[in-house]
């Protein structure tokens, strides 16, 4: 089966359907294209991602099966609860978007490269200037940033991108906040692109494309009823899912 190749010049132009994704784990979908916000949009509300290295074109993708998070099954180890409970770093919402994704940007001991390419940083921020995305950042006593997390929201539906840790159980903190902060929103469902151990660790599934397709097109839909994406310092992070 031929890749889907996009047009450039046309980001209102429909994706092909996702059951013409390959039939191999990661669902490579089309190629080429652009990353504007219309495109990108257009793509997560069709259960389709970009990823992609330096020096490839865009690729989009649609997994089958899907790896989600339903916000309501969040684990919390032991450990990670007396973290969340002794911490002195500092949690921000939105506190530095761009900043946050240079960080998860950043190269990594057991990768070659990264996706997060130039291109992709700023297309990204791009979808934070429209609303469209968010981050929820960590901060040490100095103000460094040391943990991290952003993605995409969708009516009530939040897509993960990434997220970083220059400390032990940093992202942890930042996605466990992250992740309180949605359930208690009325966000029933995170979606985590593709299976790993760490995010099975943390409550992760998979689930058929079908399956995801249909749950994230409801959720994308609903309203968001003047939703601010901010941090409730009321909200009991270490506790609220025991």
């Amino acid at each position: 089966m031929d890749v889907y190749w996009l047009d450039p010049s046309k980001s209102n132009a429909p994706f092909p359907d996702v059951e013409n994704a390959l039939l191999n784990p990661e669902g490579l979908l089309a190629a080429g294209g652009d990353l504007s916000v219309t495109r990108l949009l257009n793509a997560y509300r069709k259960g389709i991602f970009p990823w992609y290295e330096n020096g490839q074109p865009i690729l989009w993708w649609s997994p089958n099966p899907r790896c989600v998070l339903f916000t309501k099954k969040f684990k919390i180890s032991t450990s990670l609860r007396k973290t969340l409970r002794r911490h002195k770093w500092t949690v921000t919402f939105d506190g530095d978007f761009k900043k946050t994704v240079a960080a998860c940007a950043a190269p990594r001991s057991y990768a070659r490269g990264t996706w997060i390419t130039d291109e992709m940083t700023k297309a990204y921020t791009s979808l934070h200037r429209h609303d469209c995305a968010h981050s929820v950042e960590l901060w040490d006593f100095q103000e460094r940033l040391i943990g991290g997390v952003y993605g995409v929201l969708i009516g009530k539906m939040f897509f993960g991108e990434s997220m970083f840790s220059f400390q032990t159980n940093a992202s942890k903190v930042a996605l466990a906040y992250m992740i309180s902060h949605l359930h208690q929103w009325g966000f029933p469902l995170v979606d985590c692109q593709l299976p790993s151990a760490h995010l099975s660790s943390l409550g992760a599934q998979t689930i058929p494309r079908s399956y995801y397709i249909k749950i994230m097109t409801e959720l994308c839909n609903m309203e968001q009823n003047n939703f601010k994406w901010k941090l409730d310092k009321t909200l009991d992070v270490a506790n609220w899912n025991t």
